[in-house]
Formats: C-alpha cells, sequence, structure tokens
C-alpha cells in the first residue's frame, strides 16, 4: 500500500465527511480538528477502517493511518500556553489533503 503523506507534509483535514465514510454512524475524526491545517508527525500504517469496523462491515480496503501535529492556538483560539504546545491526532488518510489544495 502506497503511503500518500510523508512526514513533515502539511496537511488538512476534510471538513465535512469524506465519500468512503458516508453512510456511517461511526466517525473518528474529532470535530475541533476538522478544516485545519496540521503537520504529518508519523506514518503509522494500513489498518483496517474503524468507521466500516463499528457498523459491523470489514473495514476493507485498509487505511493508512497518520499522526498529524497541530499547534495549539489554532486549535483553541483562546489558548494562553506557549506557542510551541501542540496536539497530535492520529487521522485516517481518507480525512486528509494536501494543505496548498484546499
Amino acid at each position: 500500500m502506497s503511503v500518500r503523506f510523508a512526514p513533515g507534509t502539511a496537511v488538512r483535514v476534510a471538513r465535512d465527511r469524506p465519500a468512503i465514510s458516508l453512510g456511517r454512524q461511526h466517525i473518528r475524526t474529532p470535530h475541533y480538528v476538522r478544516g485545519l491545517t496540521g503537520t504529518v508527525a508519523e506514518v503509522m500504517g494500513p489498518f483496517r477502517n474503524p468507521e466500516g469496523l463499528a457498523v459491523g462491515e470489514d473495514g476493507l480496503p485498509k487505511q493508512v493511518l497518520y499522526r498529524v501535529r497541530f499547534p495549539l492556538g489554532s486549535v483553541w483560539d483562546r489558548y494562553e500556553g506557549s506557542p510551541a504546545d501542540t496536539l497530535d491526532v492520529e487521522l485516517y488518510e481518507h480525512w486528509l489533503e494536501p494543505a496548498h489544495a484546499a
């Protein structure tokens, strides 16, 4: 399975459910990062998609899971901590797009 994004790549999280997620009730992507831009910190590898597994499907095809890092100031408008503070969220590839494409 090919990996679309390498560590260090800027990615944007989809605002709305991608087509692969439509009709499924279990969504793992937190609302508070949808539409935000982060940086791929780590490629976790391919896994069966939990959005399908949760509703009795086989979770195939497998999706690449990424650990994406966001500056906390972009997640919470009123964040008063250090500008260097970050939040890591594990997100599946079908929720991500290149930041420059958004």
